[in-house]
């Protein structure tokens, strides 16, 4: 704690760990389980709190809450944890709950990951590297969220839900189902509307990739066959394609909410 800068108002309590080169701002409030990453900066007026693990060159904005018991009705005091990767934005209002005994004991956030104003991720949920949520975005508890995925302002994502990598949540959504890889969900409740073709080009996907994806969605999501026997299509026409195959396993590993579809027509 000898190279970081601590403004006098700050409270760090006995037991706190907090690495070179950070900088904690007027009013902040740090408990004594905390370790904060070598160069932070909590900007002031931000908590953390409880078994709480924050990655090297965090960005937390004022009045941000982290780590804070679950907000989970059988939560009875258990030293659950939070941790955040290295290189995350946190923005004003954000906040992060532990995990609870009921579920991983953990809530687990990725490296590079950013969150705007009034963000919440709740207990046990798992968040992949690259994941943004925009504005009042509310996450449930037990979500897992792939990498590079991103959920517009507003939207509600329901509990136990799986949003898979490079997906794309629109604002103002109410997700009650998972969201397959590269999918794009609107509305509410949520439907998949069509790819996230935009995040694929940013992401640096080929042309090729994109079209034997895109090809794979249509066939999935068509009409004439049933949804298993279009999975069987897929397969036989994309037996060595990595994302097809990343797609697929996504479905095939299901989970405790029923999959996004589209609403009668497919568009990618």
């Amino acid at each position: 704690m000898s190279s970081a800068i601590i403004h006098p108002t700050a409270v760090i309590e006995d037991g706190a760990e907090i690495g070179d080169g950070c900088e904690v701002g007027p009013f902040c409030h740090i408990g004594p389980q905390v370790r904060l990453g070598a160069n932070s900066r909590l900007r002031s007026h931000v908590v953390l709190w409880g078994n709480t693990v924050i990655g090297e060159g965090a960005q937390v904005w004022p009045f941000a809450s982290l780590g804070h018991a679950p907000q989970h009705l059988k939560y009875r005091g258990e030293d659950t944890r939070l941790v955040i990767g290295r290189n995350c934005l946190v923005r004003e209002h954000v906040t992060m709950n532990a995990g609870t005994v009921q579920g991983r004991s953990e809530t687990t956030i990725g490296d590079d990951c950013a969150f705007f104003t009034g963000a919440h991720v709740a207990h046990d949920c798992v968040l992949g590297r690259n994941v943004t949520l925009i504005n009042n975005v509310m996450l449930a508890g037990h979500c897992t969220i792939g990498e590079f995925a991103t959920i517009a302002g507003g939207s509600g994502i329901h509990q136990f839900t799986r949003i898979g990598h490079h997906a794309y949540v629109g604002g103002l959504a109410a997700v009650e189902g998972d969201v397959i890889p590269f999918g794009m969900v609107l509305g509410n409740r949520a439907y998949l509307s069509s790819l996230n073709v935009i995040g694929m080009k940013r992401a640096g996907f080929n042309r090729e990739a994109i079209r034997n994806v895109r090809r794979a969605y249509r066939m999935l999501f068509s009409f004439d066959l049933t949804f298993k026997e279009n999975m069987d299509e897929v397969q036989a026409e994309f037996p060595d394609d990595p994302l097809v195959q990343d797609l697929l396993g996504f479905i095939r590993a299901g989970g405790d909410r029923a999959l996004c579809f589209p609403r009668n027509t497919q568009s990618a």
